[in-house]
């Protein structure tokens, strides 16, 4: 049952040529759509969105059984009618519930509690949080930390302006976001840890870490999903940036689970120790000197791997470079022919562009 909902009347200069493609594209978002007579309806879990032309504007109005619900469907509607609409973007407020939302609903503050190395490369840095618990699902996999600009004295939180979206006291100094996995966590004493790789050229992340301090508030939003599929054997490929997912997925695995678990880092002072109950057998693969991003080790991995011809269900994961993904992606696809709930290879970075 939808009990909050929201409205926004938007001018358009050509309506039928913005909302179209604005339904298309939150399909891939997981909606579905109908048209009855001149409504368009998108359904989602948990939330809908109707657009209707009108003589003074395009009337949209949405609904949701949750107010966090309906904060995702109006940041999801003005977001594409804004991106869609360029360069002459619309005014768009709405009303209805949801106005009394001072921050985003998915956002919440961390307090550092504990930083700790747990190899040369690798840092773990334990926060206290009110609200750790939405990030207990293993469809809660990652979550943003919001990285300060360098120029700031004092941290900058997210407001929801009137347009539902979030907005910034200082938008030319807004954080940057960057996705990291939450590692563990532990819901009782409200503490979750995220693991970050040390770069000597650090990145807005990694600066994050090798500054953080016992006691400092951190800004983060999510969760996000991409979590664990379930199957009866699995192929997982990382470089270190990936290591903490895999690490978080292997140690929720069923101990009945197979499969094989590449892990590519600088050398072998980098490994870690992985404890978990499924028949995984895990590789690490040593650069030795190469630089990160410029080896075929996981690529070769993957392609070594030999899938069960048995009749068992399979599911793929990797997360690595962005020159690795595409091949191991491609392989995935075209070669071993998976269908689409059978693997996912993401891209955490790309070599030569820190915005990545």
């Amino acid at each position: 049952m939808m009990t909050f909902s929201a409205r926004t009347r938007v001018a358009l200069s050509d309506p039928e040529s913005i909302i179209a493609p604005v339904c298309e594209h939150m399909l891939e978002h997981g909606g579905v759509a109908r048209v009855e007579g001149s409504v368009r309806i998108l359904e989602f879990s948990g939330a809908r969105a109707r657009f209707r032309l009108t003589d003074d504007g395009t009337l949209v109005d949405v609904e949701a059984n949750s107010l966090e619900n309906l904060y995702f469907v109006r940041v999801a509607v003005a977001s594409h009618i804004l991106e869609f609409s360029e360069p002459a973007a619309p005014t768009i407020v709405w009303s209805g519930d949801g106005g009394e939302l001072a921050r985003p609903p998915n956002f919440q503050i961390l307090r550092i509690t504990d930083v700790q190395d747990v190899t040369p490369h690798m840092r773990r840095i334990s926060f206290h949080g009110d609200n750790v618990a939405r990030f207990a699902g293993m469809n809660a996999l990652h979550l943003n930390v919001l990285c300060q600009h360098r120029d700031l004295a004092a941290p900058q939180w997210p407001t929801v302006g009137g347009n539902g979206l979030a907005q910034w006291e200082d938008p030319a100094r807004r954080p940057t976001l960057r996705k990291y996995t939450v590692r563990s966590l532990d819901v009782a004493a409200g503490r979750l840890d995220i693991d970050f790789v040390l770069h000597a050229d650090a990145g807005p992340g990694s600066a994050v870490a090798e500054v953080a301090q016992i006691g400092a508030e951190i800004g983060v939003i999510g969760p996000g999903g991409g979590g664990l599929v379930e199957a009866d054997w699995y192929l997982f490929a990382g470089d270190e940036t990936a290591l903490p997912a895999i690490a978080r997925m292997l140690e929720h695995l069923p101990a009945q689970a197979r499969g094989e678990a590449f892990i590519e880092v600088a050398d072998k002072d980098e490994v870690q120790h992985l404890a978990f109950q499924a028949d995984i057998e895990v590789t690490w693969l040593y650069r030795d000197g190469a630089a990160a991003g410029t080896t075929s080790l996981l690529t070769d991995a993957v392609r070594s791997s030999v899938l069960p011809r048995d009749g068992s269900s399979v599911y793929v994961w990797a997360g690595c470079e962005f020159a690795a993904f595409r091949q191991i992606r491609s392989y995935c696809r075209t070669e071993l022919g998976l269908k689409k709930d059978e693997h996912l290879v993401v891209s955490y970075w790309n070599r030569g562009n820190s915005a990545e």
